[in-house]
């Protein structure tokens, strides 16, 4: 599960990124990361609930969770990241059995550094390196530290559109062992007015082989309101894509900025 955040739909103004930004940019709704980082000595918290629904062969799934990102920028273009799907309560239904898991999600430490400005032709780009950690309730702990790398391109296309790619690749662990995975996430933003920003978005967050649990792979829609410089409020809703992907999910959040 992973929260989900947003990218270029969601640049809300055309200062570059090596400027502290007054406007708040988050990375969420959407799968897809910002290249942008918060600005210097600047806090933002980006939170949010997310409900999600899965029903495969007699087994029906159903989990709460609360996705939850914290940066802060230690310079003009590097930000240090903690990130968590926070509480969850899942409710499992098969055969007429019910059973129930709560707890806390494992803990992601993370990084992003922004390259560069847009230019021309040339994205906005960042790089993300993470590490999941075990930390979480049994129920929901990873096993071991697991690395993840992403890199975002973001091009600003004419009529307010934008066109943002995430590729990567992340190192997980299952019963068998250790494993690689890739990542991509492809999302075109709209521009609506200077307060109201929408997207659409194609998500893979695990590319694998069958015995790693396979491709998952999400089509996603939302968008996002900015009720001050500062404060954001947005939405989005997911549909799985294929059967080792949840059939659906809704995701509320708040974020602000410091």
């Amino acid at each position: 599960m992973k929260p989900v955040v947003t990218l270029a739909a969601f640049a809300l103004c055309a200062t570059p990124a090596v400027h502290a930004q007054d406007t708040i940019a988050t990375d969420r709704p959407d799968f897809v990361e910002s290249s942008n980082v918060v600005g210097k000595a600047r806090l933002q918290v980006e939170t949010s609930l997310l409900l999600e629904r899965d029903h495969s062969g007699p087994l029906r799934a159903r989990t709460v969770a609360t996705p939850t990102l914290l940066r802060y920028g230690v310079g003009e273009t590097i930000e240090l990241r903690v990130e968590t799907d926070g509480r969850i309560d899942q409710r499992l239904t098969e055969g007429g059995l019910r059973a129930k898991d709560s707890g806390y999600a494992d803990t992601s430490l993370g990084l992003k550094w922004h390259v560069m400005d847009d230019s021309g032709s040339l994205p906005s780009v960042g790089v993300l390196l993470h590490a999941d950690l075990d930390s979480g309730s049994r129920a929901f702990r990873g096993q071991g530290v697991r690395p993840s790398l992403r890199v975002v391109g973001e091009w600003e296309l004419p009529a307010d559109y934008s066109l943002g790619v995430m590729p990567g690749v992340g190192v997980e662990r299952d019963d068998s062992g250790r494993y690689r995975y890739g990542i991509l996430g492809v999302v075109l933003g709209k521009s609506f007015n200077e307060r109201l920003r929408g997207f659409v978005e194609v998500a893979l967050p695990q590319i694998a082989k069958g015995a790693h649990g396979g491709t998952q792979a999400t089509f996603d829609i939302g968008g996002a309101y900015l009720l001050s410089d500062t404060v954001q409020v947005d939405a989005m809703f997911s549909r799985g894509l294929n059967s080792r992907t949840p059939d659906t999910a809704f995701t509320l959040g708040f974020s602000f900025k410091l």
